[in-house]
């Protein structure tokens, strides 16, 4: 029998994989602090450890470049915290990038706010370059997968262009220290849809609820050699790098999603997904021929589908579909309850009406056909509802 509900919001949260709740109620009965050496101390430190390495492997790295935190929005903050001078943003960053440099915009920062279309990045470097005569350390922030359109961006290409950019100030020798330009990918809805293995960031965030682990927990994951700075005065935990007791049972947890969320994709799960993605939005188009799908040309997620009929409210459609039984959004999750367009879409050159139009559905590998099917024709007919009240 159908369940009553049907769960289209796999961006927001990820269901809990049963692996994950296993390991963390096995990480209840552990008694000890992961920071004492006695034999109930190494127990716990154990188990960090062993997720850490689960989580290197998603990720193709050494166990020793991940670092744990409270989630993905600390470990932006983190990475943002680290003494930069210029801080190059895509639009498609997250808002716990965007946020967390705002407060700090001031005469010993600056900020860069970069296009959506990957030319944007090869344009922007003129004015990098420009500012780089008083400022020494760049950090570029770039989206491995937008939560709200599942759009990437051009990774390799930033990656060239910085580079770049790094090579021609230094050949220029203008002032000392060397210049350096650095890279943080927001990974966070990425990992576990797709390979983040090889990709060549020097920093990486990422959070265990969106990958079948429990909320409050994530990581920050370097490139070898590079280090961090603790933002938080304690005991020195996690290498120095990240201070206060670690949360064992939800990092017990986060390592067993990461193992499972590795086998799904070695095992084709998110083809799939993609499939049914790509159906459900047939199946819209077919319902109504004005709607607008965002990033349908662009390399996107296997999962997400965001998509805009001018005029119908996102939020409004979010309630229909709520009475309806199902779980979709408008726009991230974390920016819930602000009734105003979504500022990535707005970036990607969308007029106002379109982008408060917008809704998110996103799929999981629990998804099944007759779920996105029922969920398209239910939003026609909720459509067909609002073309009547509206003539």
């Amino acid at each position: 029998m159908k369940p009553c509900r049907v769960y289209l919001d796999w961006n927001a949260t990820a269901p809990l994989r049963p692996e994950a709740r296993e390991a963390m109620i096995a990480a209840m009965d552990v008694v000890g602090n992961p920071s004492s050496v006695h034999a109930e101390g190494r127990a716990a430190k154990a188990i960090v450890e062993r997720a850490r390495g689960q989580v290197a492997l998603l990720f193709g790295c050494e166990p020793s470049q991940v670092v744990f935190t409270g989630g993905a929005t600390e470990a932006a903050s983190l990475i943002i915290h680290q003494g930069w001078d210029l801080v190059a943003l895509g639009h498609h960053a997250h808002d716990c990038f965007e946020k967390a440099v705002v407060p700090y915009t001031n005469a010993n920062l600056k900020t860069h706010l970069v296009g959506h279309d990957p030319g944007s990045w090869r344009t922007a470097s003129l004015p990098l370059m420009a500012d780089w005569a008083e400022r020494r350390k760049t950090l570029c922030v770039v989206s491995g997968g937008c939560s709200e359109t599942g759009v990437v961006e051009p990774l390799a290409l930033v990656v060239d262009i910085a580079a770049e950019l790094q090579s021609t100030a230094n050949e220029k020798r203008v002032g000392d220290p060397d210049h350096s330009v650095n890279i943080a990918t927001d990974m966070t809805q990425r990992v576990g849809k797709a390979s983040c293995v090889g990709q060549a960031s020097d920093f990486s965030i990422c959070s265990a609820h969106k990958i079948g682990g429990p909320k409050g927990v994530g990581a920050v994951v370097l490139t070898s050699g590079l280090d961090l700075q603790s933002q938080i005065a304690g005991g020195g935990q996690e290498m120095g790098r990240r201070s206060g007791t670690e949360n064992v049972i939800g990092i017990a947890g986060f390592g067993a999603a990461a193992e499972a969320a590795a086998r799904d994709l070695a095992n084709g799960v998110w083809d799939r997904v993609a499939e049914l993605r790509n159906i459900l939005e047939i199946s819209l188009d077919a319902a109504e021929k004005d709607i607008i799908f965002v990033g349908k040309g662009a390399e996107r997620l296997p999962n997400t589908s965001c998509f805009s009929v001018p005029g119908w409210k996102g939020e409004t459609q979010v309630m229909q579909m709520d009475l309806a039984g199902f779980a979709i959004s408008a726009g991230s999750a974390c920016s819930s309850g602000k009734v105003k367009p979504s500022r990535v879409l707005r970036a990607m050159g969308y007029d106002e009406v379109t982008a408060a139009s917008a809704i998110r559905v996103s799929l999981g590998p629990t998804t099944t056909e007759e779920d996105v099917l029922s969920f398209a024709d239910a939003w026609g007919a909720a459509y067909k509802r609002h073309k009547a009240r509206a003539a």
